[in-house]
């Protein structure tokens, strides 16, 4: 057979082939991959090799055969449900997008107003150049016994809006301690639902020795570096106090977790286990040791 009727008959069995297609797979009038004729040159050159009875079978395969040519175009994917929701949503409804958002507005003038006092309100009640620090300037502390007194003193009431129960003195630096502890360790303790709202002062500034001892060295509580804290009051009314809930079972984990962060913000921290004069308290002060932090 001359090379003209191959080419006849691979002429033949590409029409057929491509017929075949267009009828078993249904196809899409825009397909993303292209059409067959696409590249036929190619094809042609490659079947003028073959023999005729080869090239009708193959055509006849293609008729017979149209899972075949099914799978040579993609299946038309479904339609998603977020499409679906989109169009079925009414075109009059206002736009959700974060651009569009009704929550700003929200923010009247009257609120603004009371937002910037309360700020004004707390700012002029912070010392220590620190709103979260609530209290009043006490000035220089002159001491009774050598050693003692205090320069830039403060009478602290509230840390990070846990108020004290008494107003205690310090110098600022350990005002800011015990802010930091308070706001990052004290506070959730004993939980997000149930925060701490007070703490129990039993000492702050006192022109004294340590523990009272005769001749002893001046505390750090006569150099307005420290503060004893005896209890904590939870936001139902309970008080947790240092004697009792360091053994109980329902508190002892949040004491000694609190104890143990104080050694961070402090330098010295005491608790019950210390001696036999820390038992119902933690003492803190920001007294520097040239060994770095004690904490016992």
């Amino acid at each position: 057979m001359s090379v003209r009727a191959h080419m006849r008959l691979a002429g033949v069995a590409l029409v057929l082939l491509h017929a075949a297609s267009n009828v078993t797979t249904a196809a899409p009038e825009t397909t993303p991959r292209p059409p067959l004729e696409r590249g036929t040159e190619v094809a042609l050159a490659e079947i003028s090799d073959l023999s005729a009875s080869t090239v009708v079978s193959a055509a006849a395969a293609a008729v017979v055969m149209p899972s075949l040519a099914a799978q040579l175009r993609p299946q038309i994917r479904p339609v998603s449900p977020q499409i679906l929701a989109a169009a079925a949503r009414p075109m009059d409804l206002s736009p959700v997008a974060p651009g569009a958002t009704l929550r700003p507005m929200m923010r009247t003038p009257e609120f603004m107003q009371q937002v910037l006092f309360g700020r004004a309100k707390k700012r002029r009640g912070s010392v220590c150049g620190v709103l979260d620090i609530q209290g009043e300037v006490a000035g220089d502390i002159p001491g009774k016994l050598k050693g003692c007194g205090a320069k830039n003193a403060v009478r602290v009431r509230s840390v990070s809006g846990v108020a004290l129960s008494t107003p205690a003195l310090m110098t600022c630096d350990t005002a800011k301690a015990l802010n930091k502890w308070v706001s990052r360790d004290v506070e959730t303790a004993f939980g997000r639902s149930n925060r701490v709202v007070r703490l129990r002062v039993a000492a702050h500034y006192s022109c004294r020795t340590r523990n009272n001892r005769p001749g002893a060295k001046i505390s750090e509580h006569g150099r307005g570096r420290a503060i004893d804290i005896s209890g904590f009051t939870l936001e139902n009314g309970t008080t947790v106090s240092v004697l009792k809930g360091w053994l109980d079972k329902p508190t002892r984990k949040a004491l000694r977790r609190m104890w143990k962060s104080a050694c961070g913000p402090f330098h010295t921290v005491l608790g019950p286990e210390a001696d036999i004069y820390h038992r119902d308290h933690f003492h803190l002060d920001t007294a520097r040791h040239r060994s770095g932090r004690y904490c016992r």
